[in-house]
């Protein structure tokens, strides 16, 4: 073993256990360093939503690298790629004449999403107006505001206090939000972050009618809507965005992940005009807020290479005829008698969900699966409320879908 540190590991068991070494992709398969081919059932970390070994996006990044690789885009300096990936995101946001604001991924997103929506309220004279409201089983990231910002307890445990005045609602209860918002006072509340799916605390769809209730109490109380689009953004959900796909019209929106499908960092939060109009107004003066990567020139010309094949492909709609085809091939899963439910049918997002009795007969079991599962061919990952992970690439094929089916029927069978 190595002095590689893994995210979310446990790395004793890492070190004893030894790790799993991806080495190629094409499609939606990768193959490990032993020559082991699996499908991949993630794509990565919800990511590749292209596909591996796109060729145009890496001559792309490769271009850009031989031309201008990076340069700082604070103040008043810029690149062309950060430029035309601006416009380019801002065409496609389900708010028109939205500002982008360029970040490396996903977590810098969200803490970039939080002081925005604090720092507007300042800007508008409201500065009383801190409170953040998240919902269980909420994921947004792992910097110290997205932890703050956890809906999935485990994730924010064993750091001490991180960013105060954070209150957490039920995930599917418009009431509670309500209820929320008038006991902390409208007044004082800057934003509720709302995922349109819940993606990493266990693939949950919005009940119906949710998100337009939800929408509507932070339009009644003034409170700030942000949708954190990093797993649905850019056609997961069979829209550009799950805002416009239910018409939310969010304040603010954060992306990542399917901007670039994972070839380069990348991230973006979107303010609709009016969030973005008291920081654009003469005497606004300076807000101290950005990172070393934002804008990155590479990134963004891999992003927008990588925009290109999902246009060309009509990536968004091929992910609307998945999403029925995900749904019907993998709910005979559900017949099972280790698994209690599939929930599938909103996007090219799914989740296999052990039964209570399952994983209180035997804690290790979502691991144990895992592990048959590679063993048949197909990766996967645990999500801690005991199910397995299925967001593949948006370009997968009926046959695949077959495969990635018979595969972990094998490794349930196995267990």
């Amino acid at each position: 073993m190595g002095t590689f540190w893994h995210s979310f590991a446990d790395m004793a068991a890492v070190e004893s256990g030894g790790e799993l070494v991806i080495d190629r992709g094409e499609g939606a398969h990768v193959w490990d360093e032993q020559g082991r081919r699996y499908l991949d059932a993630t794509a990565a970390l919800w990511y590749c939503n292209v596909g591996y070994g796109r060729e145009e996006i890496a001559e792309a990044a490769h271009r850009q690298m031989l031309r201008l690789s990076a340069y700082s885009t604070f103040g008043d300096q810029s690149n062309r790629p950060a430029i035309e990936l601006a416009e380019r995101v801002g065409q496609l946001a389900p708010v028109p004449d939205s500002k982008v604001f360029l970040t490396s991924g996903g977590s810098d997103s969200i803490d970039t999403a939080t002081k925005m929506a604090r720092r507007y309220w300042q800007l508008r004279g409201e500065p009383e107006r801190t409170a953040l409201v998240t919902r269980q089983h909420a994921y947004h990231g792992m910097h110290v505001a997205g932890t703050s910002l956890a809906g999935i307890e485990a994730n924010a445990a064993g750091h001490g206090p991180l960013v105060g005045d954070v209150v957490k609602v039920a995930w599917d209860s418009p009431a509670g939000l309500r209820d929320a918002i008038a006991s902390a006072g409208p007044e004082r509340v800057a934003a509720f972050f709302c995922e349109p799916v819940i993606g990493a605390g266990g693939v949950f769809a919005p009940p119906e009618g949710y998100l337009a209730e939800v929408r509507a109490i932070c339009r009644e109380t003034g409170v700030l809507f942000v949708a954190d689009e990093v797993i649905t953004g850019f056609g997961r959900v069979g829209d550009w965005f799950a805002s416009s796909r239910w018409d939310l019209e969010p304040d603010i929106v954060t992306c990542a992940k399917g901007i670039t499908s994972g070839y380069l960092p990348m991230g973006a939060v979107i303010a609709a005009p009016w969030v973005a109009e008291p920081f654009w107004q003469p005497g606004a003066g300076l807000w101290r807020h950005g990172y070393t990567y934002s804008g990155h020139a590479t990134a963004a010309a891999a992003a927008l290479a990588n925009l290109d094949v999902m246009e060309r492909e009509a990536l968004p709609k091929r992910a609307l005829e998945l999403e029925r085809d995900l749904e019907t091939t993998l709910v005979p899963l559900a017949e099972h008698p280790l698994v209690g439910e599939v929930r599938a049918g909103t996007g090219v997002l799914a989740a296999v969900q052990f039964s209570a009795e399952a994983l209180e007969a035997d804690a290790g079991l979502p691991a144990r699966v895992v592990k048959a599962c590679r063993a048949n061919g197909i990766l996967t990952r645990a999500l801690g409320i005991g199910a397995l992970q299925v967001s593949p690439a948006l370009i997968l094929t009926q046959g695949e879908l077959d495969e990635l089916r018979d595969g972990v029927r094998a490794a349930l069978d196995a267990a």
